[in-house]
């Protein structure tokens, strides 16, 4: 723990201005995890729980408070940069504050019997409570993010922030055991550390891959989130609606058309912002546009497009390998490649070309 969150406050990051964010994100982590490592040295070396059970669990639950906002500020803040303000440091410092002097007036002041009890169990779910808020607020906030990408990007650049929602459910899933195991007799107190070990090996192991992905998600957000804002807002006042007549769709719809005809969804990281200027119209017309006529984003719009030309490759070029045709067919790789293929096809690209193969030859048996 101690390594952990020393790397995170000290290891260096391409010195790049877009990676100020990310080093912000992980210097708040590594000041969580460095509280969470003095906690755990305390019940360790020094046996707290055995000299003073409440000061133990005062000192348990004043800290698991302070890491849920720690925690779910850090990851926030990679996904909203402006995320973390004065006025919400403050409000969530008092929150924290009042938790601490409550669950110690509670521990020390209250007699020991049916009232503590109650007291400590409202406590906890106070705490619980407070995390599933903050849980909420971050997967608002990845869900918002993932939207945007998926509007506006060809490539699933959502992928590469997928490890903040699978961390985010496993935080609740450990963050509730945490707050159970601290009740627990001394005597099994290694079962709460231990724990531990594979959930802040996850989360390192995360942010050290994140770094190699962090400039593109962070350049995508930069470029799409106004736009993105100006998109709801044009919708939300009706803007669109207006404007939405025949001629107009006619209008698109051709353009569309001879955009798909020169393969153009083949080049690799087109974003509609880019579409947009090529066909000379306006992103947000054709943002909607999309939507309605195909009901689907821009990315899932792109993907089926390649698809479909994937599909005539595979029978067109039998001796072209799987991974030739998804570099041919604009795909990030040929994983993402086959994901798609058996989401839209229900089986893999190498069973839909034998089965497409043997049906050709069985046609120009029968003729």
């Amino acid at each position: 723990m101690l390594f952990f969150g020393t790397y995170f406050l000290f290891a260096r990051t391409p010195g790049k201005a877009i990676f100020e964010n990310y080093l912000h994100s992980r210097r708040i982590m590594g000041i969580a995890l460095l509280l969470l490592a003095v906690n755990y040295s305390v019940h360790f070396f020094f046996g707290i729980r055995f000299e003073n059970v409440n000061a133990a669990i005062l000192m348990n639950l004043s800290t698991y408070f302070l890491c849920y906002w720690l925690f779910s500020s850090a990851l926030i803040t990679l996904l909203d940069r402006f995320y973390i303000t004065r006025r919400r440091l403050r409000s969530h410092l008092c929150l924290w504050l009042s938790f601490s002097v409550l669950s110690g007036a509670i521990l020390f002041l209250l007699p020991d019997g049916a009232m503590q009890k109650a007291g400590l169990a409202a406590m906890t779910a106070w705490l619980i409570g407070y995390g599933l808020f903050l849980v909420r607020r971050l997967l608002l906030a990845y869900h918002r993010a993932v939207r945007i990408f998926n509007d506006t990007h060809s490539d699933d650049i959502g992928s590469y922030i997928k490890w903040m929602s699978v961390f985010t459910y496993w935080a609740i899933i450990f963050g509730v055991g945490c707050g159970l195991l601290t009740f627990l007799p001394g005597n099994w107190i290694f079962l709460w550390i231990l724990s531990s070990i594979p959930f802040y090996i996850y989360l390192f192991y995360c942010y050290y891959n994140y770094l190699l992905f962090y400039e593109q998600v962070e350049s995508a957000i930069e470029c799409e989130v106004s736009a993105e804002e100006d998109i709801l807002c044009d919708i939300d006042h009706g803007e669109i609606q207006a404007q939405e007549t025949p001629s107009w769709h006619a209008d698109i719809a051709e353009r569309i058309m001879a955009w798909v005809g020169t393969e153009g969804y083949l080049r690799h990281g087109l974003t509609i912002r880019e579409l947009s200027d090529l066909l000379h119209t306006n992103r947000t017309y054709l943002s909607e546009y999309i939507r309605t006529t195909y009901n689907m984003s821009f990315r899932d719009w792109i993907a089926s497009l390649r698809i479909e030309y994937a599909k005539r490759m595979l029978v067109r070029y039998p001796r072209l390998t799987v991974a030739d045709i998804s570099e041919k067919s604009g795909f990030q790789s040929p994983s993402h490649f086959i994901r798609l293929f058996r989401e839209n096809m229900n089986c893999s690209p190498a069973k839909w070309r034998k089965a497409e193969m043997m049906q050709q030859e069985i046609q120009a048996i029968g003729e």
